[in-house]
């Protein structure tokens, strides 16, 4: 256990600290970073390290920001998305996303919830960390990234093509203020039907690609009592979330559709299985064809990662010594914490966990309720009081 005498004293720099991460936080969220576009958000990201004295600032070929703080063979990493998503019809705003508003305590911008919230406690903390010797022994990195555009690809280069792979992971997705430790994965899949064009007017001549696709999103929408629940996590979910049509005008028959398919996995379940779950609906037919979805799309970098759009399940065990850790943080700071929870969206843990099975827990302010909406919210207090959980956590780790 950290002594009383440090965190009173971590307390107390970060009640000095606060109209710094309040301000920091606000100058974050009015800069635009929707569609990937991080560099300007990143660029203040960067002078906000520097003003703190890390060690090693720099962007990695993505384009994502980073920042090294203390030296030692444990490597801790804090990783926060900078994207946001856009803001929609600005016509359902009550007040300009970008600059906000504060009203009874809460600050109210887009990015305030996902996940602009965590980056202040975040950068704050590792800098606190350091001042008071909790990062003895350990590496400190935070990452700033790009997720909106697909989860996982930004840590996913980070490991793979900047060679750096830390041994534990704090996620800043919102979590109430609780630690997480677990999410469900996902599968994309699109199924793909072709047929002839034909005038409308003489629509018999022609074989519509839609009509293909009605009897198979019906049978989508009744597969979700064959899969499985997991007593954590919960059951799968099945989701036609999109469709696409290619026709010569509104006045043909469509030659061709195609349906995105969202598949939520708990644990349990295959992403290849799913694949063919669909492909079964589908029958052999020359005309109707299922894939798993594949992320492509260059980074405003030019950098392009190529990755199939698979995204697994992924719990840490509660008695696990990182979800102890993040427990005894809260404990010692304020007395109690809730029992560890799970998100019920997708984040940077599908790769970190997921897929690299390093240890990884989540903790941020904000309610993922309020994500992607018109009322995107935080409460500042909490933003403030997350500093010190990100301060104090490195000193909780086994050495």
């Amino acid at each position: 256990m950290t002594d009383q005498a440090t965190i009173t004293a971590i307390k107390a720099r970060v009640a000095e600290q606060r109209d710094d991460i309040i301000t920091f936080l606000r100058e974050l969220c009015a800069i635009p970073s929707m569609d990937s576009q991080i560099r300007a958000v990143g660029e203040r990201v960067e002078a906000e390290m520097k003003k703190l004295g890390f060690d090693e600032v720099w962007w990695d070929q993505m384009g994502n920001i980073v920042g090294r703080i203390g030296v030692g063979p444990i490597k801790l990493l804090y990783d926060s998305h900078i994207d946001t998503v856009g803001i929609g019809d600005p016509a359902e705003w009550e007040w300009d996303p970008f600059e906000g508003k504060i009203e009874n305590g809460v600050f109210f911008a887009r990015g305030a919830c996902d996940e602009k919230g965590s980056t202040p406690g975040m950068i704050y903390g590792l800098a606190l960390a350091k001042e008071f010797g909790l990062l003895d022994g350990i590496t400190g990195y935070y990452f700033g990234n790009m997720e909106e555009w697909n989860d996982g690809s930004a840590p996913d280069a980070f490991v793979n093509v900047e060679g750096i792979k830390p041994d534990f992971v704090v996620i800043g997705e919102p979590t109430r203020m609780q630690v997480y430790r677990g999410q469900k994965g996902r599968v994309e899949i699109q199924v793909v039907a072709r047929g002839k064009s034909a005038h409308a007017a003489a629509n018999h001549l022609g074989d519509n690609a839609i009509y293909k696709l009605t009897p198979i999103i019906d049978a989508i929408s009744q597969l979700e009592p064959q899969f499985k629940d997991d007593p954590f996590l919960g059951n799968g979910r099945i989701t036609v979330t999109d469709m696409t049509v290619e026709t010569p005008s509104i006045n043909a028959v469509p030659n061709q559709a195609t349906i995105f398919i969202d598949r939520r996995l708990t644990f349990g379940e295959d992403p290849y299985e799913e694949l063919e779950r669909i492909k079964g609906l589908l029958g052999n037919r020359p005309d109707m064809s299922a894939s798993i979805l594949r992320y492509e799309v260059p980074s405003y970098t030019g950098f392009v990662y190529p990755l199939d759009k698979i995204y697994p399940a992924w719990a840490l065990a509660e008695e696990h010594p990182f979800v102890q850790a993040g427990q005894q943080a809260g404990e010692q700071l304020w007395g109690e914490m809730p029992p560890p929870y799970k998100w019920n969206f997708s984040t940077n843990g599908i790769f970190w966990a997921g897929k690299a099975g390093i240890p990884s827990i989540g903790f941020g302010p904000g309610d993922e309720v309020h994500a992607h909406t018109v009322i995107d919210q935080v409460l500042l207090d909490d933003v403030v009081r997350a500093t010190e959980w990100y301060a104090l956590l490195p000193g909780l780790l086994n050495k």
